[in-house]
């Protein structure tokens, strides 16, 4: 496949080789050159062998074969009349790369303009020694401006020092989320929650399933940190405990039960678990990542409710709602109980929506499950990461739904989806999902929302919602966006038609997700050419441990500098053909991140 007129100057400094045999007395051109984005693939599979005199693609240009040359052969100077020193190349980028001025539009020196959705320094100078003139366009922003970009999926970035003024910061709303210390757990005959220690009415269960026929038993047991190394079926969700005391979700007092979490298990009465790609059945400790966003802490003591529902119910809608409804019952005693308990403080966190004008305005995407079967979420509950009063993004028609950050923030999606377990966001993800975290508190940001959308099944349903998407982009007049999805396969399709959605309206736009090898997206367009990896498996697979490849503070890290980055012009290399840690370490130490470490066969490696 030879190279397209469109990609030729990205790849100049690639080596050239001919796509197809070329006959003597040929004047070498695009058409005639391999695509360089394909000799990865080609030397794996021995159809190529590259030189070290082998000439590069801005050296053959115009030049005239000498002698016939076979198929994937390595151009070389004896093949050639000349070779080309670059000069010319040069000269003629440089003479592409001067912005289009018309006629009664010329540009005054100086002045700031709109390219792209941003705004631009344009500066002009009529004469220069040896040149005629120059015209610079320079990227605004507020923030750090990255010297450059040394590598691509998960791109190397460079920070330097942010502006001495920062933008007016306007607080729209405030939450305040009280962390109150829970020592103990225990399962009783009442529901309490006294000095510190939850106690659950073990008889409780028996009205929890009456919410949902679906549901036929639920037993209710505690782990505690230090005796893990127990057997559980697979992990559907792990849930915190929270309740609102004063507002509404996103603002007032929301009170969180520090150091407890549920943790919702499942099978059917066959005993088939609840579960689609993978399954995250066997011993905990081995079995979740402890820490991560979605999962348990390392010192949290975690309420087990396992939940029966109806044979052959687990690959559909009704039946995983219907264990998550019922254990939400249950946590729903505990609320009420939460509500009315004033115990330790141990630490409160105020969560702020705000607007800071004239900083670059961005949105998070994060692209949730909507294909129906087990793929579902509730979002907008009464209650923080409830079920009651919201609403399914499945029933909603999986369009895109916006969100402040201080919602997100506080509870407002409950995780139904039952993907594989290492790249599943579950409920206790959201509330405290680092994106928004990290976003939110940036100074050089204006969030502007954070946009929920589903992902249909159906290609067609998944094109009109993309469509959606990017119309709301577009109304926000946005400066640049981050997409995120959680899974892979089937949502890569969505998640890189939002990319495109973006990118084609001239929004610069980052996409996290899994790819690693076994999640490598088997679609894409122009627009994904700035990738952040979640991967922390060894081999890049889906590896059954609950909460493992998702959204963590450090990638968080990573697309947030990607993201200035791309918004400020940098231009961003071609991806690595293969995934590799190093390049994901290599960025994290740019930003002074911790290095990822990958887990080798359940254990930390």
């Amino acid at each position: 496949m030879s190279i397209t007129l469109n990609t030729l100057q990205a790849h100049l400094k690639d080596p050239a080789i001919f796509c197809c045999r070329r006959e003597k007395g040929l004047v070498i051109s695009a058409a005639d050159l391999e695509d360089p984005t394909l000799f990865d693939d080609m030397v794996e599979a021995g159809l190529l062998e590259l030189r070290e005199d082998g000439l590069r693609i801005e050296q053959v240009l115009g030049c005239t074969l000498l002698q016939d040359v076979d198929a994937l052969t390595p151009i070389t100077r004896e093949v050639l009349n000349k070779v080309n020193t670059g000069e010319e190349e040069k000269q003629d980028t440089e003479e592409k790369a001067k912005p289009a001025v018309s006629a009664g539009e010329r540009a005054v020196p100086g002045i700031r303009i709109k390219a792209g959705g941003r705004e631009m320094i344009h500066i002009e100078i009529d004469k220069l020694e040896k040149l005629e003139g120059l015209r610079l366009d320079i990227p605004v922003i507020t923030g750090s401006v990255p010297a450059e970009v040394s590598s691509a999926s998960d791109n190397a970035m460079e920070k330097v020092t942010p502006p001495e003024k920062e933008a007016e910061k306007k607080v729209i709303r405030t939450l305040v989320k009280k962390h109150i210390k829970i020592k103990d757990v225990e399962i009783g005959s009442r529901t309490s929650i006294e000095d510190g220690k939850i106690t659950i009415d073990g008889d409780i269960v028996k009205r929890a399933i009456q919410e949902d026929p679906l549901c036929k038993s639920m037993e209710l047991s505690v782990i505690r940190p230090e005796n893990r190394h127990v057997y559980t079926e697979t992990i559907m969700d792990v849930c915190p405990i929270a309740t609102k005391v004063e507002g509404e979700l996103g603002e007032g007092i929301t009170k969180v039960a520090d150091g407890v979490v549920f943790m919702l298990t499942g099978v059917d009465e066959d005993g088939v678990q609840v579960h689609e790609f993978g399954s995250s059945e066997g011993y905990l400790d081995e079995k979740m990542y402890f820490g991560h966003p979605g999962c348990a802490d390392e010192n949290d003591i975690i309420i087990r409710c396992h939940a029966v529902i109806e044979r052959l119910s687990g690959m559909t809608r009704p039946g995983p709602f219907a264990a998550h409804k019922c254990q939400d019952y249950i946590i729903q005693a505990v609320r009420e109980e939460l509500k009315k308990y004033e115990g330790e403080v141990v630490r409160e966190e105020v969560c702020e929506d705000v607007r800071r004008q004239g900083n670059p305005r961005v949105v998070l995407v994060k692209e949730i499950m909507g294909q129906g079967a087990m793929h579902d979420n509730v979002i907008c509950p009464g209650e923080p990461c409830g079920i009651l009063g919201g609403q399914k993004n499945v029933d909603c028609g999986n369009v895109p739904i916006i969100l402040t950050p201080n919602q997100v923030r506080d509870g407002s999606i409950h995780a139904l989806t039952c993907i594989g377990p290492a790249t599943k966001e579950m409920t206790r993800h959201y509330i405290r999902e680092p994106l928004v975290e990290g976003l939110a508190a940036d100074t050089e940001l204006d969030l502007v929302g954070v946009i929920f959308i589903g992902s249909p099944q159906v290609n067609d349903e998944k094109l009109w919602v993309s469509e959606r998407l990017g119309s709301m982009l577009e109304s926000l007049d946005i400066d640049g966006c981050i997409i995120t999805t959680e899974g892979f396969g089937n949502n890569h399709i969505d998640f890189v038609q939002h990319i495109g959605q973006a990118g084609k309206r001239g929004i610069p736009v980052v996409g996290v997700s899994f790819c690693a090898y076994q999640g490598q997206l088997v679609v894409g367009n122009q627009y994904a050419d700035a990738m952040v990896e979640e991967n922390m498996d060894m081999g890049g697979f889906e590896n059954n441990v609950a909460g493992c490849s998702c959204v963590t503070k450090e990638v968080a890290a990573r697309a947030i500098q990607m993201l200035k980055n791309k918004m400020a012009g940098v231009a961003i290399k071609p991806a690595p053909k293969k995934w590799s840690n190093d390049v994901i370490n290599a960025n994290n130490r740019l930003l002074g991140l911790p290095e990822t470490k990958l887990l080798d066969n359940g254990t930390l490696h």
